[in-house]
């Protein structure tokens, strides 16, 4: 096995990504397909609103001094910017800005492709186990459900209704 690669961690990050999508289209799927649409797009992005929590990698203490300072700030301001990006998403969801729509695009690409960087840099740029410390909760349980909440954003934006619905 090549250093770094931690089984235990993917199969954590696997099963949380699993848990999230099977609960999110049983419970939360069906509960926001029927909410009209801005509601269930403010709703959705609410939850993103909390990833200033990527600061912490930022922290002293909370991760190894020895992780790489790039990948910490990286996922730091990364998540701080989605986070910025998903409470501008719910103002303008909840005014009925009329660049509401295209705002809540931005978020969730944005969103998604930090996320996804951060798994990359992660996978390349941490080669030791327990860097990360304390943030080991983050990739392993936050960012699935993270990635399940872009997947149902962009199935919302995608999704084809009715006048009504989109409103």
């Amino acid at each position: 096995m090549p250093t770094g690669f931690n089984l235990p961690f993917i199969l954590s990050v696997a099963g949380a990504l699993l848990t999230s999508a099977v609960v999110a289209s049983v419970y939360v799927w069906p509960f926001v397909r029927a909410m009209p649409r801005h509601d269930a797009l403010r709703l959705l992005a609410a939850f993103h609103a909390f990833r200033f929590l990527g600061m912490n990698f930022m922290v002293a203490g909370f991760v190894s001094p020895e992780l790489n300072p790039d990948f910490a700030s990286q996922v730091g301001w990364g998540d701080l910017i989605a986070a910025t990006l998903a409470l501008i998403s719910m103002a303008a969801l909840s005014w009925r800005w009329s660049v509401a729509i295209p705002i809540v695009w931005i978020f969730n690409v944005w969103g998604t492709l930090d996320l996804l960087n951060a798994y990359y840099m992660g996978a390349t740029k941490i080669l030791g186990p327990g860097l990360i410390g304390a943030g080991i909760y983050v990739p392993a349980l936050y960012v699935p459900l993270l990635l399940v909440g872009h997947a149902l954003i962009f199935m919302l934006l995608l999704r084809p209704g009715s006048e009504a619905q989109k409103s």
